[in-house]
Order: structure tokens, then sequence, then C-alpha cells
């Protein structure tokens, strides 16, 4: 049942086959990061030949939602009934609907469901009711649900500890695009054929995100593209980074103030630096907040090497949100040929940590590279600050962003730099290397053996000094598809 007109999504649409072809009544949770393609995703594997379809309104209260619901029950049953008074009524009205139909298989799609549960609208129980009582027991029945607020579709659906308790048969990530997804995409699905290079700057501006890279138009300059999606008047994803917060979160100041904060280092902050930067004194709400971000993909929780959990750092890792800090933000000021005259030293300062985050969006392609898919593989950093041993020696400050800790004792140091050309490694770069990792080895002690990974665009000049690198992984290697 694959459809041609998805791009990837091969893994998500083997699920959803394996789910059509079960005889038993199915509740399927699709959840990931606001325009990522669910939708898309689940309209295009049927065919959009669904039983019913509805789709919850941002914001609307109740009566809207009950009012557009009993629209489309009467467009796909052809009866007007009279709007229900509550949910429960709504789905005693899908239900007599549904025992009308002859099928032996019926699809029911609710999208959006996060924002058809308005406050006290009991929308949860009415639906709990309705799945455990009724749903639940009729063989053929699919039902999918869809949300873009993943931390709700997580806490009241797949995890929920109440009335749907282990009820969703499967759930359903869907991840941003890999690289090799958006060369295709922009390739098949818009008929756009840019070099390698400059994909890898659509993917440090657009994330992997469909939805943006759908905007791209054919036949403009890529940084003309830019220009007209963020710049010029009425650019259509100016205002989208405002919009993101306010349709995920009910209290999204607190969001927003939290990935600005994070966005400003870029190695990240643990939760007291957080706490610092914001003055907020309930670590719970907080760390609500952090967990939330994290399950909607804004931001990333990951260890340093050595150290416990209260030394985790929370890194920025949502590639259009950093872009839109960096660029954006609360100017009002820029040209509409902005990012077609920036100043080389300030792209090449955003490059080098997007390009950093690019990397770590493509760890299974970083290790199929090195040849350890197989080996199991810790991802996490390391830093110190400079000390003075008690001997006097000095130890530099030290910031290694990407350790892959292998379970075959190893360690891949990496180094990633985005470059226009081959990169080029000095005496003084290469002692710099040598250096970092003594002091690696004597703090962590470690016994692991240490290879040194360059992660660059072109690859590696041949020079006195390139030996320092183990091993090389290039710009068409992250491309590799997985």
């Amino acid at each position: 049942m694959a459809n041609y007109r998805i791009i990837g999504r091969e893994y998500e649409q083997h699920i959803l086959k394996n789910i059509c072809d079960e005889k038993e009544a199915r509740l399927v949770a699709v959840y990931g990061r606001r325009r990522v393609g669910k939708t898309y995703l689940v309209k295009y594997f049927f065919e959009e030949k669904f039983d019913f379809f509805f789709t919850g309104s941002f914001e609307a209260p109740m009566r809207v939602q009950l009012t557009l619901f009993a629209g489309a029950l009467k467009e796909y049953s052809g009866k007007a009934e009279p709007p229900p008074k509550n949910w429960f009524e709504a789905f005693e009205q899908l239900k007599t609907y549904l025992l009308s139909l002859n099928k032996k298989q019926v699809v029911v799609f609710l999208d959006e469901l996060p924002w058809m549960d308005t406050p006290k609208s009991n929308f949860l129980t009415a639906f709990s009711y309705f799945w455990n009582t009724w749903a639940s027991t009729c063989d053929g029945l699919k039902l999918i649900v869809c949300g873009s607020a993943t931390s709700w579709m997580l806490d009241k659906i797949i995890g929920d500890k109440g009335g749907l308790y282990g009820r969703s048969s499967r759930s359903i990530y869907i991840a941003p695009f890999s690289l090799y997804e958006v060369e295709q995409f922009l390739q098949k699905r818009k008929g756009i054929v840019w070099n390698r290079y400059q994909i890898l700057e659509a993917y440090m501006i657009f994330g992997g995100i469909p939805y943006y890279l759908d905007m791209l138009e054919k036949g403009l300059p890529f940084d003309q593209n830019v220009d007209n999606l963020f710049y010029r008047n009425g650019a259509p994803l100016r205002t989208e980074y405002e919009f993101l917060f306010r349709s995920l979160f009910k209290s999204s100041t607190i969001y927003r103030q939290v990935v600005e904060a994070v966005a400003k280092k870029n190695k990240g902050l643990t939760l007291k630096e957080i706490k610092e930067e914001l003055n907020v004194g309930d670590g719970g709400i907080l760390s609500t907040v952090l967990d939330n971000l994290c399950k909607c993909d804004f931001i990333r929780k990951y260890s340093a090497y050595g150290k416990k959990e209260q030394g985790s750092l929370y890194q920025l890792t949502d590639l259009f949100c950093f872009y839109h800090q960096k660029f954006i933000g609360s100017q009002t000021g820029h040209d509409e040929h902005y990012w077609s005259n920036i100043k080389e030293g300030a792209r090449n300062a955003w490059a080098g940590y997007a390009f950093e985050q690019l990397c770590l969006h493509h760890i299974n392609q970083i290790r199929s590279k090195l040849s350890i898919k197989g080996v199991l593989t810790n991802v996490c950093s390391w830093s110190m600050s400079k000390q003075t041993d008690f001997d006097g020696t000095v130890w530099p400050g030290v910031q290694i962003d990407l350790l892959l800790c292998r379970g075959d004792h190893v360690i891949d140091v990496c180094e990633m730099k985005y470059c226009q050309s081959l990169y080029t490694v000095t005496g003084d770069y290469e002692n710099r290397i040598r250096e970092r990792n003594e002091t690696f080895v004597h703090f962590t002690k470690t016994k692991d053996a240490i290879h040194n990974i360059l992660i660059t665009t072109y690859g590696l000049r041949e020079n006195l000094h390139s030996g320092i690198f183990y091993s090389t992984v290039t710009m068409d290697d992250l491309f590799m598809a997985q």
C-alpha cells in the first residue's frame, strides 16, 4: 500500500501496512514535531480514503469544535444531525454512523487531537470511553490519531495512566527528514536539482522539515529563496517561530524563554544554569518544560563523559529555531535581500554550529561510515575548564562536542568542521588535538583507545599533519540512506 507520493518513511509505511493487515481493532498514535509531515503520511498512505476524517481547530472553543465535528459527520454519512452538546454525544453519533457501514475494514482519522482537548471539555474522558467500551471490540476498525503537541500525545495517549493506559496498539514517531530524504524530496517533489553543498545549507536553515522545504521555488537561487521566505514583505516564515510555540504549548512564554536561553551558548546549559538565566525558582516546572521541549525535538539532553545525571546539558537542536534566533529574533529592520548580502563572517559563525548540529542528526550515517553500526555506542561530550595540577602543570580548557564511546573499547573523538573546500590541518592544529587528547585521557583516566575522526564537507587535504586523523567522514557520507 506504499504510496509513490511519500518520500522516505519506508519503516513507518511498513508499520501502517502491518496494522491494516491485522483483523483486530487498532488504535494508532502518530506524533512528531509540527510541520514534519504526519498528516501527509497518513493521508497519502490511505490515499485519503477514510470512512471518517476530522481535524481539530487551533484555539477554537468546544462549541465550535463540536459544530465542525457534526459537519464532518454529515459529509461522510449524508445525514444531518443536530450538533452534539458534548464529546460523549459526538462519539455516540460517530459510533452510530460507523455501525451503519458494511465493510471489513473501517479507517477513522482524527487529526490534531490535542486541539480538541479544550479546557473543561472532558474530551479525553469521552474519547477513552468510546475506544474502551466499543471501538476496541470492532474487528477491522483502524483508529488513527495524530497530533503535533508531542508532549500531549505522549502523556495523554501513548503513556496515559488513565483510561487509555496501554490501549494504543502502536505509536509511530515521525522524525524530520535526513539529508538523503531532503535530496529525494527536492528532486522528486519539487524538481529542484542542487548540489549537495546547497542542500546541506538548506538543511542547516530549515532542518529536515518537509513543510518548509516545500516552500522552496524551483528556478530561484538558494539565497533568493531564503530572502523570499524570511525577509521580504509578508514573508511566510517570518512569524512561524512564534506560531510554533503557541500551537504546541498552552504556556508558550516559558518554553520560548528556555529555547532562547539555551540558544545563547553553543555547548548548551545545565539545569542549574538555565534556572539562573531565567531566574526561575521552581525546578519542577522547569524540568517539565525541558522534558517537553526534548520530546518535541526542539532541544536535546546529553550527558558529559564520566559525569552523573546532574551534569547533563541541554542544547538547542532545532535548526529552524537556531536560524531564527541568530538572524531574525525581534529584529524588524532587515533588508529584503539580507541573506543574499550577509557578511561572510556572520554566515560562517552560524554555519559552524549549525553543521555540528546537522552531524548530530546523522549519527547513524557517521557510524555507518566508520563501520561501527553493530557496535554498542554511547554519544556524549566532554569539557573542562583550565586547571593547574598540584605539581604546577597547567592543563588547558577543553571542549569536545562529540564522543562516540564504543563497546569495543575505542573512543572516537570527533571534530566537526564546516568548510567550503578540503580541510587543511596546520601544525598548530595538530598540536592542539594532541594536547586535547592528553588532557582528556589524564582527567578521565580512560584506558580506551583514542581515534581522532574528522567530519567535514569535502574531505581532508593530505599533508604532513593530516595523519592526526584516524578516519574522515565527508558530506557525501552524511547523505547515505539508512
